[in-house]
């Protein structure tokens, strides 16, 4: 499924792309957006604070019309200082959101993946592999 928590990590693997101008990667034409209820787990939630790049987190929920993230992100150095009302909107953001029928596109070299019945299709053609 793509979730925010997932499409947060992605990068184009094209061997036309490098990070960090390969992410992160944009949605466009999602015709499809489903809410699915995911339990609320806070220590799962303050765990993943350090893996979550939070302006492109920022980016990428506004492109699917989720404006509830704060501009600042929370300090990783403390998650055990990051409020509960946060944690449970990031938990809406990242696990609850799912791109059901759309597009992801690469910034860098604007290769499209779709994305299908909430699979991505992320496989590339030979030569655009990077070895």
């Amino acid at each position: 499924m793509v979730r925010l928590i997932t499409q947060n990590l992605l990068s184009c693997p094209s061997r036309a792309c490098a990070y960090p101008t390969n992410f992160p990667l944009s949605f466009r034409n999602v015709e499809k957006l489903e809410m699915v209820d995911a339990e609320f787990n806070e220590e799962f939630m303050r765990g993943v604070l350090s893996r979550i790049e939070w302006q492109a987190l920022r980016k990428s929920a506004a492109e699917l019309g989720n404006t509830d993230l704060p501009e600042q992100g929370p300090d990783i150095a403390q998650p055990e200082a990051v409020s509960l009302d946060l944690l449970k909107t990031l938990h809406h953001v990242l696990l609850e959101i799912v791109v059901a029928d759309g597009e992801m596109v690469c910034p860098q070299c604007e290769h499209i993946y779709r994305i299908k019945d909430s699979i991505p299709n992320m496989l590339l053609a030979e030569h655009e592999i990077r070895k």
